[in-house]
């Protein structure tokens, strides 16, 4: 008879777990519960179905890699490894990986994100401002190469040749885009030239349209002492952007025609208004003419 420590058994357990590939990196599908984040940013749940349910961890360096935040009731799909935590004995998951199940992750952690700055009245029409009417210099963030900034300098020169524009390049898709596209708001509100400001690039996916749906450009546009319209995408295309800028243009087009009148419009009711200023002061003077007459 041999009799075995408890460190025995659970070393000829992890073993046995190391050993087996299936168990070394799985996909599982299961709902989560008990969801909690520590100190130490791992976070701590149980994977469940109806029958069955598994501890699991996602240790903090994989944890900041996921687009959202899970929460109990989420169903998801993990990827990991199962093993023992040789303290406790306990056997438990250690996931490498986790993604929305039905829904994509990022469509998740828009909605969180939406529903996080809509609760913080991000989204408020009364601190909404008002463009200003005739704008002499326009400042536009978006990359210089794409064809947003096309549409919107042949746009802005074609109804008011007159108007300045300043670019504040920045990358529009990418992991680096959201910073860059936040510093570009920031660059511009700190000339003093700039009476407006649109940000935008052309349609994509949601993917490619996430710089436009992170906190730090929201953050951004909130902040902002200039009016923001945002022109992010096509006309279904809805970004966290559009919610927060004072102005949603559907198109880069369309943000141009908002921000800027045409100016052969302008000088057109000038030539009108004129007129009828000076028909309506020669109306007043023969009054007055015919009225010195009769006191005379």
């Amino acid at each position: 008879l041999k009799i075995l420590s408890v460190s025995e058994v659970v070393g000829r357990i992890q073993g046995l777990l190391s050993s087996d590939r299936l168990l070394s990196n799985l996909w599982m599908r299961g709902e989560i519960s008990n969801f909690r984040v520590p100190r130490s940013g791992h976070w701590y749940f149980t994977l469940k179905d109806t029958a069955s349910s598994i501890r699991c961890v996602m240790f903090r360096s994989r944890a900041n890699r996921t687009t959202f935040l899970p929460q109990d009731g989420m169903r998801v799909l993990i990827r990991g490894y199962v093993s023992l935590y040789e303290r406790d004995g306990t056997l438990q998951i250690y996931v490498e990986e986790l993604q929305a199940d039905g829904i994509g992750a990022l469509w998740v952690a828009f909605q969180q994100l939406k529903e996080k700055l809509e609760a913080k009245g991000w989204f408020a029409p009364e601190r909404k401002r008002t463009l200003p009417f005739f704008p002499r210099v326009v400042g536009i963030v978006t990359s210089p190469t794409g064809a947003a900034f096309q549409d919107l300098r042949s746009v802005i020169h074609r109804r008011c040749p007159g108007t300045r524009i300043v670019l504040a390049p920045a990358s529009v898709q990418g992991q680096e885009a959201p910073g860059e596209v936040a510093a570009a708001i920031h660059y511009l509100n700190q000339r003093s030239d700039i009476e407006v400001i649109i940000i935008g690039r052309g349609g994509g996916s949601l993917e490619e349209l996430w710089a436009f749906n992170t906190e730090i450009v929201a953050q951004a546009i909130f902040t902002s002492r200039l009016p923001v319209v945002s022109a992010v995408g096509h006309e279904t295309d809805y970004s966290i952007a559009d919610w927060v800028a004072d102005c949603r243009a559907p198109t880069p087009s369309a943000a141009a025609e908002l921000v800027v009148p045409v100016l052969a419009e302008l000088e057109a009711r000038v030539v009108l208004l004129r007129e009828r200023l000076k028909q309506g002061m020669e109306v007043y003077l023969q009054r007055r003419r015919e009225q010195v007459e009769r006191l005379a």
